[in-house]
């Protein structure tokens, strides 16, 4: 199917960069994984994957930390060691 439209879209810096470390070594280009996943929506009637909070403990949970709760976070865990 030839692509004929264009999608315009902002992310988060940190996880555009991981995604594409990920993609890079599975060989597949931004541009298929965003098709992949808008084809599976289609598909699926749904997100195509279950969406849900994180099970560790929101202390634990070092994608809803401040910076500044990480940095104490990792200096507690070294003086534990």
């Amino acid at each position: 199917m030839e692509k004929t439209t264009t999608l315009n879209l902002r992310v988060n810096p940190d996880v555009k960069r991981r995604a594409e470390e990920v993609l890079s070594q599975l060989g597949i280009p931004m541009s298929t994984a965003i098709d992949i996943y808008l084809n599976q929506i289609s598909l699926t009637g749904g997100i195509p994957f279950a969406v849900t909070l994180p099970k560790a403990a929101l202390s634990e949970n070092a994608d809803l930390m401040t910076t500044d709760e990480t940095q104490r976070n990792r200096c507690k865990k070294h003086e534990d060691i």
